[in-house]
């Protein structure tokens, strides 16, 4: 695939002979709509591309996003209806429905900016819950996770007691723990540069004492490595960046050895759960404590915390005699 966008795209001729449009701008075209994501949104949308052509029988994600395009509105919001059928018959969730539907619609929508449809892709996804249980292990089963690590100083128990740390104590995402740097991390303050989800620039934090010296201990023992980032791995050959697979895998892993089922967003939802706790459910505090744009994600978490439902359900069933 073309990495460089940059070459002008040329409109689809109305006469163009059977609809169409020309390889090279469909491959420029999916280029662009490609550029500048992150390397997580990246491997998400090219998944989801492949994934249509394969349904589409198109021997490439070019040659997907030309059929797509030469189509014409009706016909192509058609084919979106018939993929959407096919993606719930293979019994995918509707996260993942939705998202390859998001997928496709923001692909015509940069078709549509850049000159090449007058027209847009309005084939809706599924509604989903999302967040349907948010509080995660616990603080109890947090602590089971650090008791796995108490006692030990090899290089990396200590790695993987600094990461357990700032996916609770400051309620990181694994992607945010992964992206960082060395040089994000200053001892002085202590402070911790985050480039957040959706951000553009990082946000300075205040890691507590806990989690700041997790990470000096980490630091001291960190091998040498020509890698940039703060968590490296610590297998042969070099000591590369740390992946959120592994991150995942360091956190289950612990998680089983304390008999605990816990995940990497798990911890989050337990340092989110746990702040409304303690902040008597003062939503805005948490969303400065999480980070998330969107208020209304606070209120699920406080509504997961108090259980509202079952509150009403028990004053229901009280009243009913």
């Amino acid at each position: 695939m073309d990495p460089s966008p940059c070459v002008a795209l040329v409109p689809l001729p109305k006469d163009a002979p059977g609809g169409q449009l020309d390889a090279t701008a469909a491959r420029r075209l999916l280029a662009a709509f490609l550029a500048g994501r992150s390397p997580a949104t990246l491997r998400g949308y090219q998944a989801d591309v492949d994934d249509f052509a394969r349904f589409a029988g198109a021997a490439s994600a070019d040659a997907a996003a030309a059929l797509l395009l030469a189509r014409g509105p009706g016909p192509a919001n058609e084919l979106a209806l018939h993929y959407k059928a096919h993606l719930q018959g293979r019994g995918l969730s509707p996260a993942t429905v939705n998202r390859r539907l998001a997928a496709l619609r923001s692909l015509i929508k940069l078709a549509r900016t850049l000159g090449l449809v007058t027209w847009s892709l309005d084939v809706e996804g599924l509604r989903s819950e999302a967040y349907r249980d948010t509080r995660g292990p616990g603080t109890a089963g947090y602590r089971r996770l650090l008791a796995q690590l108490d006692g030990k100083a090899d290089p990396r128990s200590l790695r993987d007691r600094a990461i357990v740390r700032l996916l609770y104590d400051l309620g990181l995402r694994r992607a945010e723990v992964c992206r960082l740097d060395l040089a994000d991390y200053e001892p002085a303050g202590p402070a911790l540069l985050v480039l957040g989800k959706g951000r553009s620039e990082k946000q300075r934090l205040t890691p507590p004492t806990s989690p700041a010296a997790a990470i000096a201990a980490w630091l001291a023992a960190r091998p040498a490595s020509e890698a940039a980032a703060l968590f490296v791995r610590l297998d042969r050959p070099a000591n590369g960046r740390l992946d959120g697979s592994t991150i995942y895998r360091v956190v289950r892993q612990l998680g089983e050895a304390a008999g605990v089922r816990v995940r990497p967003h798990g911890l989050r939802h337990s340092s989110i759960t746990r702040v409304l706790d303690l902040s008597g459910g003062d939503i805005r505090a948490a969303q400065r404590f999480s980070r998330h744009r969107d208020v209304r994600v606070l209120e699920r978490y406080d509504d997961s915390r108090e259980d509202l439902a079952g509150q009403l359900a028990r004053r229901l069933a009280e009243d009913a005699g």
